[in-house]
């Protein structure tokens, strides 16, 4: 996180605007989370690229949990683990099918999944 994404209160209504933030950032590099997507599944069937992979995404997961944690923003390392899940399976949803869900309802979930998420 930089210094302008923390600007402001620390609270769940940042929190909140964060995670909007990421999921549209996220998926308006639409290339490059689909070729994520691929690797992983190309690492289902290759035993080197899986560890490889696996040992990136962790020290991510792990980058997540700290920065969040360092921040002073509301919620736990258990609540970081299930935001980062929830807003990626999200974003899969919205560039592979995104029919399925609509930017209103989207937008909704996920204010609903840190509300639900962190007290």
């Amino acid at each position: 996180m930089t210094a302008a994404h923390l600007s402001g209160p620390r609270d769940r209504d940042r929190l909140i605007a964060l995670m909007h933030e990421v999921v549209d950032r996220v998926a308006s590099y639409r290339s490059g989370y689909l070729a994520l997507l691929e690797l992983r599944l190309e690492a289902t069937r290759r035993p080197a690229l899986r560890a490889v992979l696996t040992e990136r995404i962790r020290a991510d997961v792990d980058a997540n949990v700290r920065n969040h944690l360092e921040s002073g923003l509301p919620g736990d390392e258990t609540s970081v683990v299930l935001l980062y899940l929830a807003m990626n399976w999200l974003v899969v949803e919205r560039l592979t099918l995104p029919d399925v869900l609509g930017e209103e309802e989207i937008h909704k979930l996920v204010t609903s999944a840190v509300e639900r998420l962190v007290p």
